[in-house]
């Protein structure tokens, strides 16, 4: 398996539209409905979506390929500004920091390294904003990536609440100093 992270171009909106559709429900809690779930990538993980993303400043994206796949297997984005959520802003101690807003791999790659390969090259990112820490949301029910953010050193801060689709869910608000 050979791995590589690189960051996106706008030539990537659909492919990371199409990823987005498959991941994002995976980080969904349990009582989240498809339908919840589709607003929301409707919503905010379109390929205009991803095109807007692309083409602001403020956001870096990277994705994840691998020789044997056709098309990036994972992707992150990155937000750099102060968080413009009140709970976060109460909860992150780091200033300046950045936001981990999305970290996704496609599941048929789970567990081979991939998620490590692409939040070193996601960290080392971060770190050359400028910033001193860096914050991400993550639903209290998915142990499986707090476990992982927790391997790569961030620690709870606080909590925050997030919308999808007609729910509002909780998250806990993690950081990492960089």
């Amino acid at each position: 398996m050979n791995q590589r992270v690189r960051c996106a171009t706008i030539d990537d909106a659909p492919d990371l539209a199409r990823l987005a559709a498959v991941t994002f429900p995976l980080a969904c809690p349990p009582g989240s409905t498809p339908a919840d779930q589709q607003v929301f990538i409707d919503a905010v993980l379109s390929v205009e979506r991803f095109t807007g993303y692309l083409t602001d400043p403020a956001r870096l994206l990277l994705v994840a390929h691998d020789d044997a796949a056709p098309g990036p297997i994972g992707y992150t984005m990155l937000v750099e500004g102060e968080p413009a959520d009140a709970e976060v802003r109460a909860a992150i101690t780091l200033r300046p920091s950045v936001e981990l807003s999305k970290c996704y791999v496609l599941p048929a790659h789970h567990g081979q390294g991939v998620a490590s390969t692409l939040m070193a090259a996601t960290l080392d990112a971060a770190r050359r904003t400028g910033a001193r820490g860096i914050w991400l949301g993550v639903n209290q029910l998915n142990s499986r990536a707090q476990g992982f953010y927790r391997r790569t050193g961030f620690v709870r801060v606080g909590t925050k609440h997030f919308q999808v689709g007609d729910r509002l869910e909780g998250d806990f608000v993690l950081e990492l100093a960089l």
